[in-house]
């Protein structure tokens, strides 16, 4: 059952909501600029269940000018306040805190500022420069007006996510902040307010952001995949060498494969990933690929082939005139692997003298051998 939300806004009439909340409990707080999607009722959903029905959730609803830049979307951006009313109400919130610019801002833009640092130099930070500076700073606020135990914030923003834990831990915040799962839709492109802008065609082409990480994703699992089984399957070098007596060049070409894997490299995952962008590229309207990177989730300083670990591998382009971002987090490192049931003795290579005794006589191999 939904709870009835209300809408509060001035800075007085959201302390007021506060102070007289119906039970004394934990706090939580999600942060938007409206718009309202199934991503942020999942975000309403996760802060509902973090505090328990005696807690109190506050939704903000602001977009926020200090994160614009010259030429973006800041008076294009959707602003629906009705719908997103209903959205935070059947999502489980209390209030709603939709305040206008000069109620965050009286008097202006501010003087003083959250400088973002280094960490914000990279991806969305050389794209926009000044964009995490604006985010911080409206984050840094909007946590003193709500006074959260528990701000909860969406993954695929992994670069924001990963700032504000910085500034929350940098300058002593007193709130935990949690990041929740990116929601996709059904064909896989992540929920954004930036979605609608997309024509049929447009759509089409952005699903190649989500394609190309999911093809990281499926090349990182297969290298490891068949890293684990080279770890676990003794002797490969002798069964390809084996296989290549008796005339079976395909199984020994598995086998071979299987011998030489190594653990799956970043840079295998980064050409997965370039693929499908670089098709993309050539789709009609194309996609305009701004970054790919594969960094590590701490720094977001891009990562090595040997890494070891989880890594965030993310993407940012432009289709027609929308920007989007999407992310996919990745661990590196040799899965749990269940060894493989003994297999029949395999013959000796050949040697200078004749070919192997009882060379014919040979089990399948298995090691998926094309038919």
């Amino acid at each position: 059952m939904s709870r009835s939300v209300q809408l509060v806004p001035t800075r007085e009439a959201l302390q007021h909501a506060l102070d007289h909340r119906a039970a004394p409990g934990s706090t939580a707080v999600v942060m938007t600029m409206g718009a309202l999607h199934e991503g942020h009722a999942s975000l309403v959903r996760a802060a509902r269940a973090k505090v328990g029905p005696e807690g109190f959730v506050t939704v903000t609803v602001f977009v926020n000018p200090l994160q614009f830049g010259a030429g973006e979307d800041l008076d294009r951006y959707p602003r629906t306040l009705e719908a997103d009313l209903r959205t935070a109400e059947q999502a489980g919130a209390d209030v709603v805190f939709a305040p206008s610019a000069d109620e965050v801002y009286p008097g202006g833009e501010p003087q003083v500022r959250i400088a973002a640092g280094p960490m914000a130099q990279c991806l969305e930070g050389a794209s926009r420069p000044g964009h995490f500076d604006g985010v911080l700073t409206v984050v840094a606020k909007f946590l003193h007006l709500t006074r959260p135990d528990v701000a909860l914030f969406g993954q695929k923003d992994a670069q924001q996510l990963a700032l504000i834990r910085r500034m929350v831990r940098d300058l002593n915040f007193p709130v935990e902040i949690v990041g929740v799962p990116t929601v996709r839709e059904s064909d896989g492109l992540a929920l954004s307010s930036r979605n609608r802008y997309l024509s049929v065609a447009e759509r089409r082409t952005a699903l190649n952001l989500s394609g190309a990480l999911f093809a990281a994703r499926d090349r990182l699992g297969a290298q490891q995949a068949l890293h684990a089984r080279a770890e676990a399957t003794p002797g490969t070098h002798a069964r390809a060498a084996a296989l290549s007596a008796i005339g079976e060049a395909r199984a020994a070409a598995d086998a071979h494969a299987v011998a030489q894997a190594g653990p799956g490299g970043a840079d295998g995952v980064r050409a997965a990933a370039r693929t499908v962008l670089d098709e993309a590229a050539h789709a009609v309207p194309p996609l305009v690929l701004d970054y790919l990177a594969l960094v590590d989730p701490a720094t977001f300083a891009e990562v090595p082939d040997d890494h070891t670990g989880e890594a965030i591998l993310a993407v940012a382009a432009r289709v027609g005139a929308t920007r989007l971002i999407d992310n996919i987090l990745l661990t590196f490192g040799p899965p749990a692997f269940e060894p493989p049931a003994p297999e029949s003795p395999m013959p000796e290579a050949p040697t200078p003298d004749g070919p192997a005794p009882d060379a014919p006589t040979l089990e399948p191999p298995t090691f998926g051998a094309a038919k």
